[in-house]
């Protein structure tokens, strides 16, 4: 009996020891008490183990009383351990998982964008097309980009992000089984324009999505999870092409083929939108719209509960700072953040405008006219497609420690020189050379104007401006990526291969400048804090501004000491609990003894 009951005084003893620790260093979370959805403090945790043992630990001389007490203590603080360690952290797998439900968006861009371009040949065949109509056979689905991009970001700040993301997937899951089963190239070009609807609406959102739900140190990896996605796609559909244009005959392929090719993308929307179905909505977004609960319990799967607070804490003071200085939409066009529209536009712009999608659009048809034939040109293809893979995730590695802006200024410099290769290579008809070359133009790509503008142009506008304001560069990337499918082969067919590429090493050499000289660096920024670099200019706004937040600032102190005082009273109270205790079970001890 004597050995149970000294257990026991062990562990009150180790209770004690922690209490006096804790207390003396006044390690108290500040916010701890405040909100009963963020925290469940240790001292309370104990208060409740404590309250327990009281009501259980009765001074008995009986050896199984002590024995039961002991486990019943030892399981208590077992369990107290462990759901306070489940609260204080966050899950990476979950965070993985949102990431990659909405990148999977990505893949459907990344499925057309290719599926198209093994499609055309037959089609052009099939349907007699002139440079033109081929051109907008290609080009029409960004026409519809154009208009989904254009509304996709009001109609997010109003339903959220997630539901028009579903809406977008759900319209390419249609338009894909439509262009398989079109009869005329008018039929097509309008299945492809409802497309592009779909991917307009899901696109911008997708990368919003990711940026507002990923942690501060790997949300340009996690951002990388579309561009990631998206390059799978391309890779993945060059493959399938290849086995595809293999299947059968070129007269199959006229009749039969181009139908698979295109009809395969409902698979990849089907998962989409069941991806997103069991996903929660982006976190800020649940914050700005009054849904403080909800935001707070995704932050804290995401962070864990002390980043969730401090997170919560920030987006509210955003918004009531935007609240106080009468924050609406036409700030976007007033000094600052004006700026910020400015350099999203730019990044959007040369995104496509540096040339990749005509390789990406038209790859097999160039591979063909340089002599590449027997489905060889869908092999050379599917090589440039895996080169990107492999540089993505490369870029996805270095993105969070070179940071956004020394990897666009290096990929756009060497693409500059990569095109140079490609024209040359043109002008001479050197097969394997263009090959190489278009593998390296790619690999630079991947690395750097290809993810990151979708990665930054989320992060450069405050919370209450991010939808709306993507929504509006992605109207700039689709317009830019509609002329690219265009008028390349209009290009191609009037100055050459060899004048087209000399375009895009000129339109590289601008995006080269322009990144060196005005695109910040996001690098490590909170979004909160990215949206500190566009102040107002005027010395009286800023002024209001700064009022504000330093109000902000002295009410949460305020209640942030207040909560540290009562939760030291609590501990306080526990350990003087505690104490008693310990002083019942020596008199157990002594009891037995005398006996």
């Amino acid at each position: 009996m004597a050995t149970y009951a000294t257990e026991l005084i062990t562990v009150w003893q180790r209770i004690d020891n922690g209490f006096t620790t804790i207390c003396s260093s006044g390690a108290f979370p500040a916010f701890y008490g405040v909100n009963k959805h963020y925290h469940k403090p240790l001292a309370a945790c104990a208060v409740s183990a404590n309250s327990t043992c009281q009501k259980r630990v009765k001074v008995k001389e009986t050896e199984g009383t002590a024995v039961s007490q002991a486990a019943s203590t030892t399981a208590s603080i077992q369990t107290v351990t462990e759901d306070d360690e489940h609260q204080r952290r966050g899950s990476g797998r979950y965070i993985v998982g949102l990431a990659l439900s909405a990148g999977l968006a990505g893949l459907l861009y990344g499925y057309d964008t290719v599926s198209i371009s093994g499609a055309i040949d037959f089609l052009q065949t099939k349907y007699s097309l002139s440079p033109a109509l081929q051109g907008l056979v290609i080009s029409s689905i960004m026409i519809g980009g154009v208009i989904g991009a254009g509304f996709s970001g009001f109609l997010s700040d109003k339903y959220g992000r997630r539901k028009i993301l579903m809406f977008g997937g759900a319209f390419f899951f249609v338009a894909a089984l439509w262009s398989a089963f079109t009869f005329s190239p008018f039929t097509l070009i309008l299945a492809r324009v409802i497309g592009g609807v779909g991917i307009g609406l899901a696109a911008a959102l997708a990368v919003t999505y990711i940026t507002e739900s990923a942690p501060t140190n790997i949300r340009g990896a996690l951002t990388s999870a579309y561009q990631l996605l998206t390059i799978s796609g391309i890779f993945l559909t060059n493959v399938i092409n290849y086995f595809i244009a293999s299947s059968g005959d070129h007269n199959w392929g006229i009749n039969i083929g181009w139908r698979w090719m295109l009809g395969i993308g409902a698979i990849p929307a089907a998962i989409f939108v069941a991806a997103l179905w069991f996903s929660p909505e982006s976190p800020r977004f649940l914050v700005q719209s009054g849904r403080i609960e909800e935001g707070y319990k995704v932050l804290e799967r995401i962070n864990g509960s002390d980043k969730a607070r401090r997170d919560v804490e920030e987006i509210q003071m955003q918004i009531k700072a935007e609240k106080e200085a009468n924050a609406q939409f036409s700030d976007l066009f007033k000094p600052g953040l004006r700026k910020a529209l400015l350099i999203g536009i730019f990044l959007a712009i040369f995104n496509q405008a540096i040339g990749m999608n005509a390789i990406s659009y038209y790859g097999p048809v160039m591979f063909s006219h340089m002599g590449f034939g027997g489905n060889t040109e869908f092999l050379a293809s599917s090589l440039v497609g895996g080169i990107e893979l492999v540089f993505t995730v490369v870029g996805m590695y270095l993105i969070d420690s070179a940071g956004r802006k020394k990897l666009m200024a290096v990929g756009s410099g060497l693409m500059v020189l990569f095109a140079l290769g490609i024209s040359f290579s043109y002008a001479n008809n050197y097969q394997l050379l263009m090959l190489i070359f278009v593998m390296c133009f790619t690999s630079c790509f991947a690395f750097s104007m290809g993810p990151i503008p979708w990665i930054m142009i989320p992060e450069l506008f405050p919370t209450y401006l991010r939808g709306r304001a993507t929504g509006i560069c992605t109207v700039f990337l689709w317009g830019t990526n509609w002329a690219i499918g265009q008028f390349t082969p209009m290009l191609i067919s009037s100055i050459g291969g060899m004048g087209t590429f000399l375009v895009f090493a000129c339109t590289n050499l601008i995006c080269f400048l322009g990144v060196i000289t005005f695109v910040p660096e996001t690098k490590d920024k909170t979004l909160e804090e990215i949206a500190e670099l566009w102040k107002p200019k005027g010395e009286q706004s800023n002024a209001q501004l700064e009022v504000v937040r330093a109000t902000a600032d002295l009410k949460q102190a305020e209640a942030d000491i207040k909560a540290a005082e009562a939760e030291l009273a609590r501990a306080r109270r526990a350990k003087e609990r505690a104490i008693a205790t310990k002083a019942a079970a020596e008199a157990l001890v002594n009891a037995q003894k005398a006996r």
